[in-house]
């Protein structure tokens, strides 16, 4: 017995999920699935909503940095940067239960209503240099690089506090992920190198 279309197309959307563990309504529509399946799906126990329009298969291994790809797909503009992309470079103690995305000045502060979101304003080279695509449950999530991050943390150090970003540039630079000449580059970007200055020279001592 052949299946029905309807029968095929939950075969091709629940395939798809195989491949792309994070699912949109537009990826269904550029395989030329109606999105209906996904609430079809989710009815049946078959699909779970992880987010405003993000689905996912029931029992998926979860990766640890999950969380930022949700976001990532809801905010096509934004980069990872502060706690969340020292998190994910693997600098410092902090553990944000909020996402901290960095967003041009005049994008309107999106809805999400989960996870927890922290946005930021960054325009011009500030938000344009130093970003680098990682790869989180098929996503391609854009995060600001270690140096990049670490003099972010120093221009929002009234945001996350000092001790946060002279953790972060200590432990960083002990673990060899923040080389001294990008440090200086991305303190300039920022505008922060006279106030980077002394620690740069400390941890370079």
């Amino acid at each position: 017995m052949s299946s029905t279309p309807s029968t095929s197309q939950e075969s091709t959307v629940l395939e798809l999920a195989q491949h792309q563990p994070l699912l949109r309504a537009r990826d269904l529509a550029a395989h030329g699935l109606p999105t209906v399946l996904l609430t079809r799906l989710v009815a049946a126990g078959k699909l779970k909503r992880v987010a405003r329009g993000v689905y996912s298969l029931p029992g998926q291994a979860v990766s640890e940095h999950r969380s930022l790809a949700e976001v990532a797909l809801r905010l096509p503009k934004g980069v990872v940067c502060l706690l969340s992309a020292l998190r994910v470079h693997g600098i410092g103690t902090q553990a944000p239960f909020e996402v901290w995305m960095a967003i041009p000045p005049n994008t309107p502060t999106p809805r999400v209503d989960q996870p927890a979101l922290r946005v930021v304003r960054m325009a011009g080279a500030s938000l344009t240099e130093g970003v680098e695509q990682v790869e989180i449950d098929g996503v391609q999530v854009p995060v600001f690089n270690a140096a990049k991050t670490v003099a972010d943390c120093f221009k929002y150090r009234n945001k996350i506090g000092v001790d946060a970003a002279l953790e972060a540039l200590r432990d960083g630079w002990h673990q060899g992920k923040l080389p001294m000449d990008a440090l200086w580059h991305y303190a300039t970007v920022n505008r922060v190198a006279n106030v980077m200055r002394p620690y740069l020279e400390s941890v370079a001592a």
